[in-house]
């Protein structure tokens, strides 16, 4: 399978909510990268692990791989590889939120990847 289809595939992966596979799709484009391109694909491996701990209730390792993931896809723009980051990290930002809230609360919705308008296109 050519790179770009299995980041594609990585994408739908997370966004039909199978972190795990998801962030298996995106590893194995991950070990082919250099540069700003592996730093972006290892934040979004780390959010979708961290949302796999999340589904399994591990807490810990979701805090842990969240924070490590945003912090670097929160270096990147608004959009990087056709991907709505900007949107992206508002959805994110809502889960860093409610794990600092005391007590339960209501959980935010699972976020969803959304690709950029020039994506559409291609």
């Amino acid at each position: 399978m050519a790179v770009e289809q299995q980041f594609t595939e990585g994408i739908q992966l997370f966004n039909a909510r199978k972190y795990f596979e998801a962030h298996e799709a995106l590893e194995a484009v991950w070990l082919k990268e250099s540069g700003s391109r592996k730093t972006f694909l290892h934040g979004l491996i780390q959010v979708s692990a961290a949302f796999h701990h999340h589904m399994r209730n591990n807490p810990a390792g979701f805090q842990s791989l969240l924070r490590k993931g945003c912090s670097k896809i929160n270096t990147f723009d608004g959009a990087y590889a056709d991907i709505d980051l900007a949107g992206l990290m508002r959805q994110l930002r809502l889960w860093q939120l409610s794990l600092l809230a005391p007590g339960p609360g209501p959980t935010p919705p699972l976020p969803q990847i959304e690709w950029t308008k020039t994506h559409d296109r291609l």
